[in-house]
């Protein structure tokens, strides 16, 4: 960084937060390798992922944690904050103190973003509470300018069943968020896996964006690295809070993401490599796929 370009913005992340692993607030670290500095809410306390077996979950009153974003909403600081980021939910309840404090900061800073990262589910289904699901859906969404949900997700929220591209599109036209980044897509191309962003919501002009990148191999044993998500949604934020052009703010965070993951599973841990991975955060090598779609509006309501 040049001493005439501006200084990184800062960043809200509110989400789960593990002693050990790498997930959910434990991936600050990618904002934080990229130069912003970072506010952080823990939704929830926890020894490890839960995908590593049951331990000690600590959750904040709903009394306190609604305090807590009060005072973060009349923070002196706000107008330095650049996007607010929510991602794993401790309860339904914290959604509407997550919401206020978007609008906080909305009115101090309008150009600022919010960042919604559903966390409610994968090919299992939801792993939530359903009214966990339902707070996202009906309170956090509708303020989101991004959300990056996996395809289950995407069908959850919507209400829709979607497994096509196409579908895929349709639902993420119709969700609301101006820019909607789904992952877990089905790839064109077999052996690949796809992510897809609809850049632009309702507008007329928007742009549909499909990266592929090859597929990983299942890990030995049962294991399957959990943070992914949290990865992409920070390498996707970064770029577009730099204003960069969407094709390559999408290209660069998949190819981020899959990079930590190859070095991941090489080192055979048991968690995601965010330390030996950071400089691919800033550099990703990898070859990702990115083209234009061409897909028509549906001409009737989705029901």
């Amino acid at each position: 960084m040049t001493d005439q370009s501006p200084p990184p913005s800062e960043i809200i992340v509110i989400s789960s937060q593990v002693a050990r692993g790498s997930v959910g607030g434990r991936a600050d670290f990618v904002f934080e390798r990229l130069g912003h500095r970072v506010w952080f809410v823990p939704t929830v306390l926890l020894p490890w992922h839960p995908g590593h077996g049951l331990a000690t979950r600590i959750e904040p009153s709903p009394d306190d944690f609604a305090a807590m974003l009060a005072d973060l909403g009349r923070a002196p600081w706000l107008p330095n904050v650049g996007a607010i980021v929510s991602g794993y939910l401790g309860s339904g309840s914290q959604a509407a103190p997550i919401a206020g404090l978007v609008r906080a900061l909305k009115a101090v800073n309008p150009s600022a973003l919010f960042l919604c990262d559903p966390v409610i589910g994968d090919e299992g289904g939801l792993y939530v509470p359903e009214a966990t699901g339902q707070a996202v859906r009906d309170e956090l969404l509708p303020l989101a300018d991004l959300v990056t949900p996996n395809i289950t997700e995407l069908g959850w929220l919507s209400g829709r069943s979607v497994s096509s591209v196409t579908e895929v599109v349709q639902v993420a036209r119709a969700l609301g968020p101006a820019r909607v980044a789904v992952t877990s897509v089905p790839a064109m191309l077999r052996g690949k896996i796809a992510t897809l962003l609809v850049d632009g919501g309702e507008s007329a002009s928007d742009q549909v964006l499909v990266a592929e990148n090859n597929r990983l191999p299942p890990p030995e044993g049962s294991h399957v690295f959990s943070g992914t998500g949290d990865v992409f949604a920070a390498l996707l934020l970064d770029k577009l809070l730099a204003k960069v052009p969407a094709e390559t703010a999408l290209r660069h965070a998949v190819a981020g993401t899959y990079e930590v993951l190859i070095r991941s599973a090489h080192t055979g841990e048991d968690e995601l490599d965010l330390v030996g991975s950071q400089d691919r955060f800033v550099h990703p090598m990898a070859m990702v796929d990115v083209r234009r779609l061409a897909v028509p509006r549906e001409t009737e309501e989705i029901r």
